[in-house]
């Protein structure tokens, strides 16, 4: 338990993360005021609700899901393959790029709690091919999984992460010499052809009841010709128009469209707000993420797709919607077969 949890900043780090401007009286803060609950809501509410939640937050039946060998995948063909909720796999410019990668089963401190869907745990550790670069958005168990990391490090050459999240890696065994730690704005030259960026996104971060002690972050990222936008977790906000306007358009953006609710609005997105976002940033095309695996929240499993491609369609946007598994170019047309259309 209390290596699943990891470890807070201290020493060193802690003294440079109090040189963040983003870091005040003693944790990190959003740029936009936000509140983690809707004033008329509280944690007590919510209990009640969870305990009364519908049957219609969990599928009926296994996801679709399909399986490849990654180990194969040409490398110099812009693709990717989503592993369900935020994980997903990026190939290009001879390169491997693995994000969020949560393939233990459970997205919590416990293995008996927040269990993955039926059907979507297709993809272990051992599949994944040997990576350029492992990506981390933020703390959060559905986003940073011990047990992955743990099998997945040693065949990583750099892993990057928000500012202060290195605290937990160290803990679990991964070298320093591997972690490039970003704070907002900063950006990081990995060769000629790869570079990223960390941007604000409008959440927190903790993995315990201690919040805001290391950062959250979206990413710009470059590859060769293609711009990529890695989302991250966020609430809508003016952010979107400022990433737009200062490192838009971006070819492909992966962005967060599910585990929102009512009691929460202001740090998950709703559906038609993540239209919106791709919107914001001048996205050519784009893949929601954050559904289809876990429940964290209590609308059906499948009402994130269902409202996002209404959205997508009345705004004219270039959704894509792969299935677990499947590989996708980065400028392929919107997959929408309706996987997703059973309770």
């Amino acid at each position: 338990m209390a290596t699943t949890l990891g470890k807070l900043p201290h020493g060193e780090l802690l003294q440079r993360i109090s040189k963040s401007e983003h870091f005040q009286s003693g944790s990190f803060k959003n740029i936009e005021h936000t509140e983690m609950l809707a004033p008329n809501s509280s944690y007590w509410k919510m209990a009640i609700k969870y305990w009364q939640k519908p049957n219609s937050i969990r599928p009926s039946s296994p996801i679709p899901s399909s399986k490849i060998n990654l180990k194969e995948l040409d490398s110099t063909k812009p693709q990717y393959i989503w592993f369900g909720h935020s994980s997903y796999l990026l190939v290009a410019e001879g390169k491997t790029i693995l994000v969020d990668p949560v393939f233990s089963g459970y997205a919590s401190p416990f293995s008996f709690a927040v269990q993955s869907f039926e059907g979507t745990d297709v993809y272990l550790p051992e599949d994944m091919p040997d990576l350029d670069i492992l990506i981390i958005t933020h703390d959060h168990y559905d986003h940073l999984d011990y047990e992955t990391m743990i099998k997945l490090h040693q065949r990583t050459k750099k892993i990057i992460v928000p500012l202060g999240v290195s605290a937990h890696l160290l803990s679990w065994g991964v070298p320093l010499e591997k972690i490039i730690e970003l704070d907002w704005f900063e950006s990081k030259e990995i060769t000629t052809a790869l570079s990223i960026t960390a941007t604000p996104t409008r959440h927190f971060s903790g993995r315990s009841v201690l919040r805001n002690k290391s950062l959250w972050c979206s990413y710009v990222l470059k590859i060769g010709e293609y711009k990529v936008f890695i989302g991250g977790d966020s609430g809508y906000g003016t952010i979107f128009e400022t990433i737009g306007k200062n490192y838009g358009p971006f070819d492909l953006a992966f962005l967060e469209c599910g585990q929102y609710g009512d009691d929460w609005p202001f740090i998950h997105m709703r559906p038609e707000e993540t239209a919106l976002a791709a919107a914001n940033i001048g996205a050519k095309s784009f893949v929601p993420v954050h559904w289809g695996k876990f429940i964290l929240s209590l609308h059906p499993w499948n009402d994130p797709i269902k409202r996002v491609l209404v959205a997508s369609q009345t705004m004219k946007l270039n959704l894509q919607v792969p299935k677990i598994g499947e590989s996708f170019a980065f400028k392929g047309s919107g997959s929408v077969d309706g996987w997703w259309n059973f309770q």
